[in-house]
């Protein structure tokens, strides 16, 4: 398959992706690349930090996109690395959660779709999204893209990222179960655009898109490219009715709880003790953290609007 020009491309690959089980969708989608007629760049380093910089340097070079081929953390990469640049990213997923392909329309567990649609989208406009600027306890700034978790779901996941087994999408709910028997609500002061509240909850996630944890459906509602995020709070619950409200949240349907909240708002501030947010699967650290909505900040080669 060709397209109308060729470009020059990077493309930075998490051999790790799935605990190694998508070693191969790296190769694939170079190939497919350069079979295309495209110049292609390959980054693979050892660990994230690694990789981010060689991303960092390959950007200056001022490449037609910058492709991503692993899960949620090389989006998180991708807009590291891109956000408020003109360089479109691309996205193969090969990861555990892969919920921003979701997210974009992106074929999951079907890399020969997933790259026929970066080909198909390489020769389009790119799709605009926004982005969220956060800036934590110690002052670092950083960005995401999918889902910034400061709660429960950021304990699950810590756990879940140091799981060795099982494989894929139950690893997170075989963490939840274990978290659960721990499970305490914690005390937060939430504000959203200059709006303070007084909560405990068990569970807070400040959204771009809709699902993370590999299809958890948490803000059913959010838009990648409204200029605002969905805050989903989850109230006190006992281990029996959070155990009854889990299995809505594939379904989005858990929203209509009277328990669980979601506002609406550009600019959040959340604090508590104790409590280390996470960011695209992604560590961002420790409680306060400040986030901003940075609308239309990133390009994507997605097909599907």
């Amino acid at each position: 398959m060709t397209t109308t020009k060729p470009k020059r491309i990077a493309v930075a690959v998490n051999p790790n992706a799935a605990f190694g089980r998508g070693r191969a969708v790296g190769p694939a989608v170079i190939q497919s690349l350069r079979g295309a007629g495209h110049e292609v760049t390959t980054l693979v380093e050892p660990t994230f930090i690694e990789l981010l910089e060689s991303a960092k340097k390959a950007v200056a070079t001022k490449p037609d996109a910058l492709v991503v081929v692993g899960g949620d953390g090389m989006v998180n990469l991708a807009a590291q690395v891109l956000a408020g640049t003109k360089v479109p990213f691309g996205l193969v997923p090969s990861g555990t959660g892969n919920d921003m392909a979701r997210g974009l329309g992106i074929p999951i567990g079907n890399t020969e779709a997933a790259v026929e649609a970066l080909l198909l989208a390489l020769d389009r406009p790119p799709r605009i999204i926004d982005t969220g600027r956060v800036v934590n306890a110690d002052g670092v700034e950083s960005r995401f893209a999918c889902v910034l978790s400061a709660g429960f779901d950021a304990v699950v996941n810590e756990r879940a990222n140091l799981m060795r087994w099982p494989k894929g999408k139950s690893r997170y709910n075989l963490a939840l179960l274990r978290e659960l028997a721990m499970l305490r609500p914690l005390h937060y002061r939430l504000t959203v655009d200059g709006t303070v509240i007084e909560t405990d909850a068990v569970l807070i996630s400040v959204a771009n898109n809709v699902s993370f944890g590999g299809g958890m459906k948490v803000t059913p509602d959010a838009l990648l490219d409204d200029g605002e995020f969905d805050v989903l709070v989850v109230q006190p619950l006992s281990r029996l009715a959070f155990l009854r409200i889990f299995p809505r949240v594939f379904k989005g349907t858990h929203i209509t709880d009277p328990r669980v909240a979601v506002y609406r708002g550009k600019s959040i501030r959340v604090e508590a003790e104790g409590v280390v947010a996470y960011a695209d699967g992604e560590r961002v650290g420790a409680l306060p953290i400040s986030i901003d909505v940075v609308p239309s900040s990133l390009r994507v080669l997605a097909a599907v609007p």
